[in-house]
């Protein structure tokens, strides 16, 4: 499968969200939707578990198309990625993702 790395490096081929979109996948959605909800503290219906990839065309789960600070400031800055971003070694946002992701900044010095 091909990669398609979100701005602040994930990868979104591998996102749960995507996948079930991509595979019209109810019960992935399901799946998703509880799990994220726990995560999270908050609910999230299976129906909000629809996403073409945060730098593609097409519908974004709600966290993505509206909450995501990363998103919003790479789109703002127009930059294809956050490693392109002369302000990322700082960026504390991209910070809480790549704590928790190493692959996520290695895909970013690509």
């Amino acid at each position: 499968m091909e990669k398609q790395i979100a701005y602040c490096g994930l990868d979104c081929a591998t996102c749960d969200a995507y996948l079930a979109t991509l595979h019209n996948d109810q019960k992935r959605r399901e799946e998703t939707a509880r799990k994220w909800s726990a995560l999270n503290h908050v609910t999230i219906l299976p129906e909000q578990i629809n996403c073409t990839g945060c730098r593609a065309d097409g519908v974004k789960t709600l966290f993505c198309e509206r909450l995501c600070a990363v998103r919003r400031c790479a789109v703002q800055k127009g930059v294809p990625t956050c490693g392109l971003c002369e302000e990322r070694p700082a960026c504390a946002a991209l910070a809480q993702i790549t704590a928790h992701n190493p692959e996520a900044l290695k895909n970013l010095r690509g």
